[in-house]
């Protein structure tokens, strides 16, 4: 049963997160496929995408207390050290990033997503802002002590609202391409999560609620974004170019921009 329900953390995450696909029929599809701009579109923020990272908030939120979800974030961090008591693999120190380096690593390989890398770069921004900045007022304000003892910065996750933001974005930016793209990125914040409690540094609700601020913080920022830009740049474009360079025994990017 303890190795169970580590499996069903493990693998069922990504699913119920991934249920926020949007259902878009096959015409629909082509249009958005054929009619994508160089620059972001207003994206609706629908009530119903929203429904599972408030969710997996609230589920956090109820874990403060005694109650049957704090006794399952207690009974979880006991089995899991009882089976690894000398688990120590911090590859979630990278991982977290992993999901929102891919947009880059897709657009270079010469496979583009939604947006063009500018704006693409301006939302990925805005979400870290909204992200970082819920994160850091929860670890503060719960002041909840980490399953370690090391600190009282226990909820919410940061790496896994890191990851999941990331993975959000990764979604977006290429749901149009292929859905597997989207789910690698979340198989891979699931991942980061999972780490995080086998490392001893988080309950599982810190990572269920991080799950959800980080997706959250990605969905209002693709909402917000369109509309920032047309307050800064009114009817204004911006184009850019950017091609890879080699100096100094150095590969990098050029990137030239106007208004």
């Amino acid at each position: 049963m303890k190795k169970l329900r580590c499996l069903f953390i493990a693998i069922c995450l990504p699913a119920f997160l991934y249920a926020q696909v949007e259902p878009t029929d096959s015409l629909a599809l082509k249009n958005i496929q054929e009619n994508q701009k160089a620059s972001t579109n207003e994206n609706p923020l629908h009530v119903k995408a929203l429904i599972i990272p408030a969710a997996f908030i609230t589920y956090g939120a109820l874990s403060f207390g005694d109650n049957p979800i704090s006794n399952l974030d207690r009974s979880t961090r006991n089995e899991l050290q009882e089976d690894h008591p000398l688990f120590a693999a911090h590859l979630d120190n990278y991982m977290q990033f992993a999901p929102a380096l891919s947009v880059y690593a897709l657009n270079l390989a010469g496979i583009k997503g939604k947006n063009n890398l500018v704006d693409a770069t301006g939302i990925y921004l805005l979400s870290s802002a909204i992200m970082g900045g819920s994160v850091s007022l929860l670890k503060h304000s719960s002041h909840r002590l980490r399953p370690d003892g090391s600190s009282y910065t226990s909820f919410p996750s940061g790496h896994t609202a890191l990851a999941f933001a990331g993975a959000e974005f990764l979604k977006q930016e290429y749901k149009d391409v292929s859905p597997w793209y989207g789910f690698a990125g979340y198989a891979v914040a699931t991942a980061t999560g999972t780490l995080r409690m086998y490392n001893n540094k988080h309950w599982f609700s810190d990572v269920v609620a991080g799950a959800g601020i980080g997706i959250l913080s990605t969905k209002i920022a693709y909402y917000l974004y369109p509309h920032l830009k047309k307050l800064v740049l009114g009817k204004q474009t911006v184009s850019y170019s950017m091609v890879p360079v080699y100096e100094d025994k150095t590969f990098g990017l050029s990137f030239h921009g106007t208004f």
